[in-house]
């Protein structure tokens, strides 16, 4: 019974260690925010009324 007892804290000693070791590593930071576009749509020329008919 002791035996499966020490096996099991050092089962859980690994799992925990493996886990400890997962994420992102370095400093935290906080994500730039989305780039606005480049030309709002009100800006730009309305498009033609409509094209003249080849004769």
């Amino acid at each position: 019974m002791k035996s499966s007892s020490a096996l099991n804290i050092g089962i859980a000693a690994v799992v925990f260690g493996l886990l400890g070791g997962c994420g992102q590593t370095g400093p935290l930071y906080l994500p730039k925010p989305p780039a606005k576009p480049a030309a709002p749509a009100a800006a730009l020329p309305p498009p033609p009324a409509s094209i003249p008919a080849a004769q």
